[in-house]
Formats: structure tokens, sequence, C-alpha cells
């Protein structure tokens, strides 16, 4: 007991850096031994297995109790995921221009049990239909744009009810937010399975066939995460973004890096926008939501991977093409959860614009999913972190109004 006291008095940060370092070995000297891997999976696992349940019940429960005032802070933080969006999109533009790549497609076969949107029409009935889903369904399969819908309405009706009711919800809500903790503190053996499964699966493969393209991703969401977002934000607060930033990257980023999950990390996002001392009646909707409509990283996937398409097909890319690449990479990028498969699979349509065929655009999805161990992990980085940003900067604003102390 003495020795899990003093493992549990270390920052949780340290331990999951401690288990990264671990598992990182681990992969390298005893790749055999794959059943370390099986803590990441249990870990990621049971994050997206209590995520919903927390959501629908936290939101429920928040929207009961409010006391309002919260829309001018609503219009602030959708206002900013859309245009961070936009803007990464924009970023990702100007990189493929800059260093433009093309790839060799001999020999990649077309992916195949994949069924990508056709048009951006269906995009958007893929997310009316995600919103009116039945809630147990959507509970089942995490379809967290229904569980907000069925979940403020839930909230609306209770606010008429009983005082014990009401009180009941908030205990419910509580107690759910303990397993999430407990579930958390489990972070560090999570994170060593997840790193020893990439690790001693992946190799430096990747880095070597796809490495020109993977750069060109990773310098596209470094200047997002780095850059641009503390620029918003700066601009937003008139105050050194930075402290904001770092933190919300160290706490809410690794983790979505390494489980490559938004939904696993909702649970995550909410604990730091508490420790924060965000108000929970914002965050608990602004949250889930942003896992849904701030899409900063699949903005940049959309469009880094639709113009390496044109660029390997030798298509004449014009700027005002490529600009609006992004708008549609954009709208498309918000309609990601409603699509089976992701971010990759609103490639074609983002190929579409330039007359690139289906055939070679899937070949480009084939691709993705080959260097899908960094794309995605960076991806849910960039898109999870960003949520915690951008709620507590609609949050600080408001704060700076009324004069108060920013606790970063």
């Amino acid at each position: 007991m003495s020795i899990i006291k003093k493992w549990n008095s270390i920052s949780l940060i340290l331990r999951i850096l401690i288990g990264l370092v671990v598992g990182a070995v681990l992969g390298l000297l005893l790749p055999k031994l794959t059943w370390i891997g099986i803590l990441g999976t249990l870990f990621v696992g049971a994050l997206k297995a209590i995520a919903p349940v927390l959501v629908f019940v936290l939101v429920s429960a928040s929207i009961a109790n409010a006391k309002g005032g919260n829309a001018g802070k609503f219009r602030t933080v959708i206002f900013l995921y859309l245009f961070s969006t936009l803007c990464a999109a924009v970023v990702a533009v100007f990189v493929n221009f800059l260093h433009p790549v093309t790839i060799s497609l001999a020999g990649l076969d077309p992916t195949e049990g994949y069924s990508p949107p056709g048009s951006m029409s269906e995009i958007i009935l893929n997310l009316l239909t995600s919103v009116i889903d039945n809630p147990v369904k959507a509970l089942a399969n995490a379809n967290y744009i229904g569980i907000l819908f069925w979940s403020v309405i839930l909230g609306l009706a209770l606010k008429r009810a009983g005082e014990n009711t009401k009180q009941a919800m908030n205990d419910l809500a509580e107690a759910v937010s303990m397993v999430v903790r407990w579930v958390i503190s489990c972070a560090p053996f999570g994170i060593l399975g997840l790193v020893f499964q990439a690790v001693s699966t992946s190799g430096l493969e990747i880095f070597t066939t796809y490495g020109e393209l993977v750069l060109v991703l990773v310098v596209s969401m470094l200047l997002v995460a780095f850059v641009l977002n503390p620029l918003i934000v700066g601009i937003t607060l008139r105050h050194n973004p930075y402290p904001l930033i770092f933190k919300c990257v160290r706490q809410s980023g690794v983790t979505a890096f390494f489980t490559r999950s938004s939904a696993a990390n909702i649970p995550v996002n909410l604990e730091l926008c508490k420790e924060l001392g965000l108000d929970e009646d914002m965050y608990s909707v602004s949250i889930p939501l942003g896992s849904t409509i701030n899409m900063d990283g699949a903005a940049s996937v959309i469009t880094t991977f639709a113009l390496t398409a044109a660029f390997t097909a030798g298509v004449k890319v014009t700027l005002p093409m490529a600009i609006l690449l992004s708008i549609v990479a954009t709208f498309s990028a918000c309609g990601t959860s409603g699509v089976a498969g992701g971010s990759l699979l609103l490639i074609p349509l983002g190929c579409s614009l330039f007359g690139i065929s289906n055939d070679v655009a899937m070949q480009i999805v084939g691709v993705g999913f080959i260097i899908s161990v960094i794309q995605d992990s960076l991806e849910t980085a960039l898109n999870s972190s960003g949520d915690v940003i951008f709620t507590a900067t609609a949050e600080f604003r408001e704060w700076k109004k009324q004069g108060k102390e920013l606790p970063l």
C-alpha cells in the first residue's frame, strides 16, 4: 500500500511520461511480449465505454440545474471552433504549396470495405440522421451528436422537475465523474501498452516510404498547434496564450495522441476544464460538441491528402482552387464523426474538386491508412486539445470583461 501511495503522489503527467518511456523501451527490446499491448487496449476500451454515459448524464444534469447566462460564451466557442478549423485548412494549403509532395501509387490497392460520401449533401444528411438517432443506440455506438441532442432535450425537460430530482441527477453525474477519475488514474499503464504496441509493430518503415508526406502533415499540424491557435487565443484574450496552450497540449494532447480517440479523451478534457476552474454548465456541453465540430486536424488531413493526390496526378492547382478546398475541408471535417472511417474517407470528396477519379482517390486513402499511426495520432491530439483551448478562451474572455484575473 505504501508503494501505491507513493506512486499516486507523483503527478499524473510524470507518471504518464514514465509509462511512455517504459513502453518504448519494452517495444524495442522485447517486441514479442505482445500481451503488454493489452494494457493499452483495456485503457482505451474503458474510456470509450464510460465517455458516452458521462456526457449524457453530465449534460443533462448541467442543463437541468443551469442558471442561464452562457449564451454569449457558447456563441464565442462555436465561432472559435469553426474559424480555427478553416484556418487550419488554409495553413495546410500554404505548407503544401511551399513543399508539394508526390507519391508512388504503384502496387497499392484501393481501400476495400469502406464507402466514402459522394457529396456534401450526403455528409449533411449523415449529420442530421445522427442527431435524431435512437438515444439508446446513440449511447451504445458513441454517437456524440445524438447523445448531445437527447441529453439537452432531457435536461430541458428536467428543469421543471423538483429539487430532489435535480439533486439526484447531480449525484449521479458526480458518481460517474468519480468512475472516470479512477479510469484516468490508470493512464500511465494504458499509455505504456499503447506505446509498446506502436513501437513493436510499426517500426520505421512509414518514415522511409512516405517520409515527405508525414513531414508535411507534422509541420502543418505543429504550425496550427503552436502558431495559429496561440495567435487566435492571444488576439481574443489580449493575453499571453502559451501557458494555456502548453497546459492543454501536455494534459489533453498527450493522452489523445496515444489513445487516438477523441471520444476516449472527452473524460480527460472534462477533468482538465474542471482543473482550470471553468463553468461546468459551459464545458459539459462545449467539450462533447467540440469533439464533433472542432476538427483542425481533420481539415489539415483532408487538405493535405487532396493536394497530394492533385500534385501526383499532375493537376495544376491554382490558389483560388486551394482556398475553395479549404472551405470544403472545413465543412467536411465537421461531418467527420457522422461518416464511418473518419477524416480519411472524406479525402475523395476533396479530390473530386480537381477531377481526380475515385480509384486514384481511394489509393490515396490507402496511403492514409498506412501512415495512420502518425496521422491519426497527431490529428486527434490537435482536435482534442483544441476543444479545451477554445472552451477556456471563451470563458476567460467573459472573465476579462468582468475584471477577473485569469488563472494562467
